[in-house]
């Protein structure tokens, strides 16, 4: 059966600034998809990924333009047709969201994954002087988030986790080097880390220059981001880091997000759950991905000056599974 797709630009204003190596974000700008049977509607949102030169009006285009190639839509489809990024992950999340409609199935039923249940997400601390990162670490610590994440830049990091550790002594830590420690010794970065909590260190080094991680013991487990997409980047990737940090707009959608964590799981890596800069619409699917996870990072959704109405429910640290709308 042919399906109907129209999707949307959104804008969404940031509260505030979101600020990390490469820049601030005062908004960001989504796409909103929808696929239709005649009967039913199914809706999602990716987010397009600045760094590697995708904008929301582009990834609104590429969806109009598969879906007219092939009406009659599936996810093997658009694995085999169309290229990684936030446009497939909209599409085929939507694709997602509208079987569940016509089956009238949770989405933990119909993709296996397990049912939902609330989970400690990571709250980020975006990048700034070790004092500025030190407050709002307290005040993140005050509403009771117990997991942080720290944006860094390959300058200054110490101090800044040395702050942010000040701020809120009992949080669990997350660093993020944005691929900022090329020319530092990773195994000795990690080791003045660890006295801060630091349970876990993403993308030390620049994507495709990984053998820079050959032989560092590090106390401190590596997780891979911008070095692995899709589930073909694990193998090649394993010999290097810990962990992998698995995000639908990266991997291009559900599907090829839980074959990524399917991967992982084969080689002994921990999986890290997180998501771009989105409304509560984005990260419902990754929600149910995160179920599998050690780490999951899905505060996008805090991060905007305004949510969606039926938002998911942040509270103590954790975020809770809402409903399917009906």
């Amino acid at each position: 059966m042919a399906l109907t797709v129209s999707v949307t630009v959104e804008r969404w204003p940031v509260a505030g600034y979101f600020i990390i190596s490469r820049g601030a974000k005062s908004h960001v700008d989504v796409v909103r998809c929808e696929v239709s049977d005649g009967f039913h509607t199914g809706t999602a949102e990716g987010t397009p990924i600045y760094y590697e030169g995708e904008s929301a009006e582009e990834c609104a285009k590429n969806i109009m333009q598969f879906s007219a190639s092939y009406p009659e839509l599936d996810h093997a489809t658009l694995l085999q047709n169309m290229p990684r990024g936030a446009a497939r992950n909209a599409l085929d999340c939507a694709l997602w969201d509208l079987e569940c409609r016509q089956q009238n199935k949770s989405l933990a039923e119909l993709s296996g994954l397990p049912e939902p249940a609330p989970l400690i997400s990571a709250f980020t601390i975006s990048l700034g002087q070790p004092e500025i990162m030190e407050a709002q670490a307290r005040q993140a610590a005050f509403n009771g988030q117990k997991l942080l994440k720290l944006k860094l830049s390959g300058q200054d990091d110490h101090e800044r986790v040395a702050a942010v550790h000040r701020g809120a002594p009992a949080a669990r830590l997350i660093v993020d080097a944005n691929e900022s420690w090329n020319d530092l010794d990773i195994a000795a970065e990690a080791a003045r880390l660890a006295q801060y909590s630091v349970e876990l260190i993403e993308q030390p080094v620049s994507a495709g220059r990984d053998h820079l991680l050959g032989g560092v013991r590090s106390p401190v487990p590596l997780c891979a981001d911008e070095s692995c997409h899709t589930s073909a980047d694990i193998e090649r990737i394993a010999p290097f880091y810990d962990a992998v940090n698995i995000k639908l707009d990266k991997a291009g959608g559900l599907t090829e997000a839980i074959a990524m964590a399917q991967a992982a799981q084969a080689m002994n890596m921990k999986i890290m759950v997180g998501c771009m800069l989105s409304t509560s619409l984005g990260i419902r699917p990754a929600f149910a991905l995160a179920q599998l996870a050690h780490w999951v990072d899905l505060d996008g959704p805090l991060l905007l000056a305004k949510d969606r109405d039926d938002a998911f429910q942040f509270e103590f640290g954790r975020i809770f599974p809402r409903e399917r709308a009906s």
